[in-house]
């Protein structure tokens, strides 16, 4: 069997740096090329960390016999608990889980990144499946899909040998610019978050991409200064959107295209602050139909994701690969629709 000495060898680092990625530890930084070539050592060589794990994984066969009827759910728990957006599709899983008679348990990313803690949730927990609504290293997930099936809810994802659930996001908001065009918009922002652990790159988030593609399509330059990486957040959308007008009120966007709903909500407000007319001056157009959208003053026009669906279909597919009912990574892409409401819809001429 397989020990650390065996791994460290084989990548040509040190005893020290793979203990330090198996167990996730979080002192020292470990380059992500590093960190994917000692899983990938991990499933090449077949390593199990501690005698601990060496016996949940001798005994996994007996175990396996009785079913717990167990899902796991790894997600950004802030997210989880806090966007609308996150909130539907879990909805949408725990209900259709609930009424299979599954249990749904969240883990954390934490646990799923630290080997012991992971095989201590699989074979002393008992999960059998596993839902993704927040990113782990590819090596990693091909890790996991050794022991026990994983669906992934991300765009991130699709172009992985795994099952997913989501939606088409560069497709979603090429159809928000195509909109705008035809509204007579041709100074046209983004506000959105960026991809990756921290948030940072926006070039490679999706939805960016679909803007930029639209942009291009319709023969607009993208003005750098309208376009804003938010990481998400509310307060980081409503102060981007402030000091763009303070910096060059004579030079704004006629309208705005936001990668969520609460960053174009954030943003209106801002503009509103300044005495700004919404959809006159700037128009805006959110993503995730959240109910929120609505309510906001004026109401937001956006893109309708059927996230309760989304949850409802990755929580049968899951269902259905634990069940050995199906065993091809399936890729499921839902269907999206504009919501226009009072945000968007004047006509420029």
């Amino acid at each position: 069997m397989a020990r650390l000495k065996d791994i460290a060898e084989y990548v040509g680092v040190s005893i020290s740096t793979v203990s330090r990625v198996i167990q996730n530890d979080q002192t020292r930084n470990v380059h992500p090329e590093t960190k994917a070539k000692i899983w990938e050592a991990v499933k090449e060589l077949g390593y199990i960390p501690n005698q601990h794990a060496r016996n949940l994984v001798t005994n996994k066969q007996e175990k396996s016999k009785a079913r717990t009827m167990k899902i796991g759910w790894v997600a950004n728990p802030k997210q989880a608990e806090t966007n609308p957006y996150y909130a539907n599709i879990y909805t949408g899983i725990r209900d259709t889980l609930a009424n299979n008679d599954y249990t749904l348990i969240s883990i954390t990313k934490d646990e799923i990144e630290n080997e012991s803690l992971l095989l201590k949730a699989i074979y002393e927990l008992g999960i059998e499946g596993l839902l993704l609504m927040d990113r782990i290293e590819d090596s990693l997930i091909e890790y996991i899909q050794q022991q026990i099936p994983v669906v992934g809810m991300d765009f991130h994802y699709s172009d992985k040998n795994m099952a997913t659930v989501d939606y088409d996001r560069k497709a979603a908001i090429k159809t928000v610019v195509q909109y705008l065009v035809k509204q007579g918009h041709l100074d046209i922002g983004f506000i959105g978050g960026g991809a990756g652990k921290t948030y940072e790159d926006l070039y490679a988030e999706h939805r960016f991409k679909g803007f930029q593609h639209a942009m291009e399509e319709a023969g607009l330059a993208i003005q750098p200064e309208w376009v804003m990486n938010t990481k998400w957040q509310m307060e980081n959308s409503y102060e981007s959107m402030k000091s763009l007008m303070k910096r060059d009120p004579l030079h704004l966007p006629t309208a705005m295209v936001c990668a969520s709903d609460l960053m174009a909500i954030a943003a209106m407000r801002a503009v509103i602050e300044h005495n700004y007319k919404i959809p006159e001056d700037i128009a805006f157009f959110g993503v995730d139909n959240i109910d929120m959208g609505k309510y906001s003053s004026p109401p937001l026009s956006t893109v309708d994701i059927p996230k309760y669906e989304m949850g409802r279909m990755a929580a049968k597919t899951i269902m259905e690969m634990v069940e050995e009912e199906v065993k091809l990574s399936i890729k499921m892409i839902l269907p999206f629709e504009l919501v226009i409401r009072e945000s968007s819809n004047i006509k420029r001429t």
